[in-house]
């Protein structure tokens, strides 16, 4: 392996350290602000992550209204539950898409 090679291999590691998505991490975000929708902005998934936002903030503006807030936090709550298990599935996609970004 030329030296150029080596070079150019130890740079695409590096990229890939740099930009890979932990698992980890994205379990904490889940876990403590999961209702927020942190981790889908983590994971890449903005459009999920901006309706669970709004969903969050609708069911607390609204939960004084007799309860009506709670047909938003409700459904947000399964929502953020099933996002348990599609997690490393994203990860994983989004990891192995970044190693084929990388060494193209």
């Amino acid at each position: 392996m030329t030296d150029t090679n080596s070079s150019t291999a130890a740079m695409a590691g590096l990229l890939y350290q740099a930009n890979a998505k932990s698992t980890g991490v994205t379990y904490l975000l889940w876990f403590f602000l999961g209702s927020l929708g942190a981790h889908r902005f983590y994971a890449g998934k903005t459009a999920g992550g901006i309706v669970q936002f709004v969903l969050f903030l609708l069911g607390w503006a609204t939960i004084w209204i007799m309860g009506f807030g709670l047909l938003f936090l409700i459904p947000l709550g399964i929502w953020v539950l099933v996002d348990a298990f599609l997690i490393p599935g994203w990860l994983r996609q989004y990891n192995t898409n970044l190693v084929h970004r990388v060494l193209a």
